[in-house]
């Protein structure tokens, strides 16, 4: 029962985290307009795909859970 209590904490630990993130995300003006995000705009259409963002994003979220595992 250990195991899993100290799963739940983690899990708990996480959401506090990803809760923090989404409350200061409009807070950080460059994130999703970093360079390397691709926009292509037409007349009657526009397609936005942040890649650079979503490498970060995955990059830091890789970092803690390393953390979490050690």
């Amino acid at each position: 029962m250990a195991g899993i209590g100290k799963t739940l904490i983690y899990l708990g630990l996480l959401l506090v985290i990803v809760g923090v993130v989404f409350s200061l995300a409009g807070k950080l003006p460059w994130l999703g307009h970093l360079p390397g995000d691709i926009t292509i705009q037409r007349e009657r259409f526009t397609f936005y795909f942040p890649l650079a963002t979503c490498i970060l994003i995955s990059l830091i979220i890789s970092l803690v859970l390393y953390f979490f595992r050690r």
